[in-house]
């Protein structure tokens, strides 16, 4: 009886849980979808703000940019984070691994805005120019502390001895290395790719320090349109930005399991 109890309660305090969570969220779901112009009076089903949103060049530029800068970022963080997970599985022990771990993953602890004023200052104190590429740069820094993380995981479980089998085979390092490490590697580079994209493309903070004219990312874009007001197109392009970060999420998800599954 008192564990039907304990049960009953556990099942409250997880709806309550998921209620305070994701409420909000699918408020604006439900509300992207509204006829009416206030955003808080039901004014019947209509798709009309998502064409409204989608005609608007703004948002389009925002958007592009966003795709473009997660795309590239998260393209040189995988590359990156795997060098690094490279070095801390394959040179094992060797003076400054403390240090070098450190700095790797120093991104993913380190409140935002700190990290925000540090890539700033280096830019304007090395002269570049704020724009498309400080903020794909920023995020790059960002992401490869994930990306290390997953592709490491994949790492410590792999055989060492196959490439060496290759080797023996007459296959050279870099040969072995693309033919048997990398395939095997595959599932993890690419979980740690879309990881990387997801949290560029939902970045405000870092953006907001290292972008310049003409590169506003679609979440800073939303964001200095919040601050004069809710509109019904912010509704619509945040249950679009809710959708596509949820696909990316799972995505990365399910590869990082297959990862640590792979490794067991």
């Amino acid at each position: 009886m008192n564990r039907n109890r304990l049960s009953s309660i556990n099942v409250a305090a997880l709806a309550l849980g998921l209620g305070f969570l994701y409420l909000p969220i699918l408020l604006v779901v439900v509300f992207s979808f509204n006829a009416s112009k206030l955003v808080t009076v039901w004014g019947g089903f209509s798709l009309h703000w998502y064409g409204v949103l989608f005609s608007s060049p703004a948002y389009l530029e925002a958007a592009l940019h966003s795709l473009q800068i997660g795309a590239a970022a998260a393209t040189l963080a995988t590359l990156v984070g795997t060098l690094g997970a490279l070095a801390f599985t394959r040179l094992g022990r060797f003076p400054g691994r403390q240090v070098f771990a450190g700095l790797m993953l120093a991104p993913m602890v380190l409140p935002e805005v700190i990290l925000g004023v540090a890539t700033l200052l280096l830019f304007v104190s090395l002269d570049v120019e704020r724009g498309l590429l400080t903020v794909m740069l920023t995020h790059a820094t960002f992401g490869a502390a994930f990306v290390l993380v997953i592709v490491q995981a994949k790492l410590v479980g792999m055989d060492p001895d196959l490439e060496a089998a290759a080797r023996d085979l007459g296959a050279g390092p870099v040969k072995a290395f693309l033919l048997v490490t990398v395939p095997a590697l595959l599932p993890a580079l690419v979980a740690g790719w879309l990881l990387a994209f997801t949290l560029s493309l939902d970045d405000v903070v870092l953006a907001s320090f290292v972008n310049g004219p003409g590169a506003t990312t679609l979440p800073v874009r939303v964001y200095s349109a919040v601050r004069l007001g809710v509109s019904p197109e912010i509704n619509a392009i945040s249950t679009l930005l809710i959708a596509l970060v949820s696909i990316f999420v799972i995505a990365a998800s399910l590869l990082y399991k297959r990862t640590i599954v792979d490794r067991h």
